[in-house]
């Protein structure tokens, strides 16, 4: 699990310490501030724990952060990452499992990041970044545009997402068995496990179908999704983005993508779903973190914000909060009370303004 992020001179983020993680992090601000940013950050150092060392990869941990900045934030040179007011070296550092991983760099960084410590371990698990804007729909242009032509337009959360929605249950069971066990014996008990993880998340799994009245399934033969109901089945164009959006977190759970070690980033969760349901998939993420997956979810939605807040009251959790007011992020608990922000401060003034027009 993430315990602490702290950051310098990234891009919009000019310095940030968020301390005290907990299973459910939420970042709130207004549009443009830098939410999306920070959860890129932090994705792309989890993401190169948990390629290196993996498998056959040959690669050090550098080189696969420098390639996961690179096209995760698709800059001409990965300096330019560097705030542009900035006199200091960018920095960064993430607290996983109670164990540092840390890097900087400058302006002129080109081709290599030079300066990177990493006390972590080679993590076992994947994680997932979940974008605002459905992917099921541009699934095979994605995959496309980066497997053949290697050019920028799809940033590699929606990559990452492409190859995940297509990964075996038993693939990564084998991936996992090689990179953390040694020895026939060794690899079965850990498929086991791993089986035993997936199959705890099938009260998750009943609750995300009932908000979908059904499930997408990939037709191999045709090689697109399809959104099945019942006996009928629907191209995945004519699906709504609601559906899709809630069937991605379904699917990962199902072909054991996630498990009880995953981070899940899910960027502006309210994008597209009702306010019911957004309810109803906020208390769902509530109980797969009791399973362990952590969760980091940028919002400007004052349903997500007092959804969570209620969930932290209820449960009795912490769920810290970083918001942004003005020039400074301002670290806060659901648990203690609810933040004050721009987002809480616009809907107290709509709300005012309805109480104004009921006494005219």
């Amino acid at each position: 699990m993430i315990n602490s992020v702290q950051l310098k001179n990234f891009g919009p983020l000019t310095e940030l310490d968020w301390q005290n993680l907990g299973p459910i992090n939420l970042v709130i601000g207004n549009n443009g501030c830098g939410k999306s940013f920070l959860l890129k950050a932090i994705y792309s150092a989890v993401r190169t724990l948990e390629i290196y060392k993996r498998g056959n990869n040959p690669n050090s941990a550098a080189d696969i952060l420098f390639d996961k900045l690179y096209w995760t934030f698709q800059t001409k040179k990965l300096g330019d990452l560097v705030s542009k007011s900035a006199e200091a070296p960018l920095s960064f550092c993430v607290n996983i499992d109670q164990q540092n991983f840390s890097y900087s760099f400058g302006k002129d960084t080109s081709k290599a990041i030079n300066s990177l410590e990493n006390l972590a371990e080679p993590r076992g698990s994947s994680s997932i970044y979940l974008p605002s804007k459905e992917s099921l729909s541009l699934h095979h242009i994605i995959l496309s545009s980066r497997e053949h032509n290697q050019v920028f337009g799809f940033d590699d959360t929606y990559f990452d997402l492409a190859k995940a929605l297509q990964t075996s249950f038993y693939s990564i069971n084998i991936n996992l068995s090689i990179s953390s066990s040694a020895g026939t014996s060794a690899k079965t008990v850990h498929a086991d496990q791993t089986v035993k993880r997936e199959c705890s998340f099938e009260i998750e799994r009943d609750k995300l179908e009932d908000m979908l009245d059904g499930r997408i399934e990939f037709d191999e033969s045709e090689k697109c999704w399809y959104f099945k109901k019942g006996r009928q089945r629907f191209d995945i164009g004519v699906t709504a983005e609601g559906i899709k959006k809630v069937a991605i977190l379904d699917t990962l759970l199902s072909n054991g993508y996630l498990n009880g070690n995953s981070i899940v980033f899910i960027d502006e969760p309210e994008s597209a779903l009702h306010p019911d349901a957004i309810s109803k998939l906020l208390d769902i993420i509530a109980l797969l973190a009791k399973h362990g997956i952590q969760f980091f979810i940028a919002s400007h939605s004052y349903a997500v914000v007092k959804k969570l807040y209620l969930i932290a009251q209820q449960q009795n959790i912490s769920i810290p909060v970083l918001s942004r007011e003005g020039d400074d992020w301002v670290q806060s608990d659901l648990l203690d009370d609810f933040p004050d922000n721009p987002i809480i401060d616009e809907s107290i003034r709509l709300y005012e303004q309805e109480v104004e027009l009921a006494f005219k």
